[in-house]
């Protein structure tokens, strides 16, 4: 994808942009005067990969900071909680894990108003800095060994500050990709946000599989188990670039252009047209997404909480299942999860495809329903034990997975209109992540020990997820191929503007 390999290629590609833009307005108004110009969107689809790619990447290094943590929980829980037996050992591991979720409503009720008044540019950037700040510092704590309490409490001091910048991130970059893409595509360019995902994971994983093969467990406990959380340093530079470097989607950059140039009567009309944007002070849009919003914020914490659930049971709460209950070899349950993602990442964007072509209520009800019916008989085949067993229980969760993964980035932001999207979404996602998604692993643990280590917990705690999934997804209205609410319809080329404008346009009577 070309991005500029000069200074004034970019200049050109805007002017190049600026005239496609004023000849659509010439022919629309030549096919419908009444329709004002922002009626139509006409994306470039150059700007929109980049757009994607960068927010995507960034992504993937905020989730490969996160993941660290859960692929070294047993031996983060020796390292920072010495005392009490294993299990006890592992519940405190996993309540620090849960901790960094207890603080993300509160990033996401932060971040999200403050990415509709200064920009999502800006708000990504800070968040990666602050993700990146955080895992690093993870992995300068001294131990339980050497400082005595002061270490778990940095620990948590840490998690939170994880937490906090996380809380912004889903709603902002699937607020972006959202609004940059084109209606008919939404679904295919949002599957790369969630591909992002799994990438961070898998890079996680790997990464922690390298050491654990070839340090041993002695070296891991004493100073191996640092190592990946040192690599955020570099690598949140790498994010930083990547973000710094995107630009603001049309609708923010329209919005800054009216109050920089507030003198002009087009600007002054701008202004008015998304007066909406200047109104995500804090103060104002919380207290109005609560009022106004709160029964799609509802719809939206139960199809969150029940697709986090499914998803931190498969992808972060796993490998501890196998290692820790099973007593699987800890190096092939993370072989066995890492073969599980790149298979999903395989056929991710194909999801995003079928979505947009067949709508997002089949694809999550598919995901959700597949959850209910195959969790047994995926549990069942994973404690038989034998290699190809454990593969089939696996691919049958990762199934069911694929179907929410490649579907819901493009299906909650249309959920809420423009005016309080970005706001809704971070509210909405982390709170519902932090009930839910976070506290799986632990709640998972403490449940199996509650019913003496009964191995087919996971499975019945991930059907109630998916029943509530069902019904989430059988009360929320289709979307795809619409324009997203309060916002004009976006198209990939004029040809399928000039098509929309002419289908729109009465045919005169006589």
């Amino acid at each position: 994808m070309p991005t500029g390999s000069t200074d004034a290629a970019p200049d050109q590609d805007r002017e190049a942009r600026k005239r496609h833009r004023v000849l659509f307005r010439a022919v629309a108004r030549r096919k419908n005067p009444r329709l004002r110009r922002t009626d139509i969107t006409v994306t470039d689809e150059r700007v929109v990969r980049r757009a994607v790619k960068a927010a995507a990447l960034g992504n993937a290094m905020e989730w490969f900071d996160f993941g660290i943590y859960s692929y070294l929980a047993v031996t983060i829980g020796k390292v920072f909680f010495p005392g009490g037996s294993d299990t006890t050992s592992l519940l405190s591991s996993f309540a620090t894990f849960a901790v960094a979720f207890l603080v993300r409503p509160l990033g996401g009720a932060y971040f999200g108003p403050l990415g509709d008044r200064i920009g999502r540019k800006k708000v990504l950037a800070l968040t990666m800095i602050m993700m990146a700040l955080g895992t690093l510092c993870i992995g300068l704590i001294p131990s339980y060994a050497a400082i005595g309490f002061w270490s778990p409490a940095l620990l948590i001091l840490f998690r939170l500050v994880q937490g906090f910048s996380t809380g912004g991130e889903y709603g902002g970059a699937s607020t972006f990709i959202a609004e940059y893409a084109p209606d008919k595509k939404r679904g295919y360019f949002g599957s790369f946000l969630e591909m992002g995902t799994l990438i961070g994971y898998t890079g996680a994983a790997g990464i922690v599989l390298l050491l654990n093969t070839t340090l041993g467990d002695d070296a891991m406990l004493n100073w191996g188990w640092r190592l990946p959380f040192l690599i955020a340093g570099p690598l949140g530079l790498v994010g930083l670039y990547l973000r710094v470097k995107l630009d603001e989607t049309p609708a923010f950059q329209k919005f800054e252009a009216a109050h920089t140039h507030s003198a002009t009567g087009s600007a002054v009309e701008a202004e008015a047209e998304f007066s909406h944007l200047s109104e995500n002070a804090p103060k104002k849009k919380i207290s109005e997404i609560f009022a106004q919003q709160w029964p799609t914020l509802i719809l939206c914490i139960a199809l969150v909480g029940a697709y986090n659930i499914a998803d931190y049971m498969l992808l972060s709460y796993m490998p501890t299942y196998l290692t820790d209950t099973l007593h699987y070899e800890e190096t092939h349950g993370l072989l066995i999860l890492l073969g599980t993602m790149v298979a999903l990442m395989c056929v991710l964007s194909t999801v995003g495809k079928l979505n947009d072509r067949y709508g997002r209520k089949p694809l999550l009800m598919a995901g959700m329903a597949g959850f209910f019916v195959l969790a047994i008989p995926s549990f069942l085949l994973v404690k038989q034990g034998s290699i190809p067993a454990v593969c089939g229980g696996m691919a049958l969760l990762g199934l069911s997975l694929v179907c929410l993964l490649g579907t819901m980035s493009a299906a909650l932001p249309a959920l809420f209109p423009t005016n309080v999207r970005y706001g809704s979404l971070s509210i909405g996602y982390n709170l519902a992540v932090s009930l839910f998604g976070g506290t799986t692993p632990l709640v998972i643990t403490a449940l199996m020990d509650a019913f003496g280590q009964n191995v087919m917990v996971p499975a019945y705690y991930t059907m109630g997820a998916a029943l509530v999934g069902v019904i989430a997804v059988a009360c929320m209205k289709e979307t795809a191929q619409q324009p997203l609410e309060g916002s004009p319809p976006s198209v990939a080329t004029k040809e399928e503007a000039v098509e929309l404008i002419t289908s729109q346009t009465a045919e005169p009577r006589f």
